[in-house]
């Protein structure tokens, strides 16, 4: 993982950081929802980094509580229950990382 970590993800899931049995299966859910992030805005980690508005050498907070809401969703909805709900993706993620969305291609 880029810019979560398994304890923060812990504390968001309120699991025990002694607890390790679901280690892998939270980081596999943190990688994936990195890439998501990614994948949605259209950035790289580096330029979310860029775009922190405390010029902190960190991601911005938006994305970074929203990258961690989708993974504490996937852990709590680990299979869909319905086809609708298979593509539903939380408002407050969408809302969280839409002013992060690259909408035009810098070269063209």
């Amino acid at each position: 993982m880029k810019w979560l970590t398994i304890e923060e993800i812990k504390q968001q899931l309120r699991i025990e950081p002694d607890f390790t049995d679901e280690d892998a299966l939270l980081t596999r859910y943190g990688n994936s929802a990195e890439a998501v992030v990614l994948n949605t805005t259209g950035r790289t980690f580096e330029e979310l980094k860029a775009m922190n508005p405390t010029g902190e050498d960190a991601i911005p907070a938006d994305i970074w509580e929203a990258t961690v809401m989708l993974v504490a969703h996937s852990y709590e909805h680990r299979s869909p229950a319905s086809m609708q709900n298979m593509y539903t993706i939380p408002y407050a993620f969408d809302m969280k990382v839409k002013p992060y969305i690259r909408l035009a291609n810098k070269e063209g």
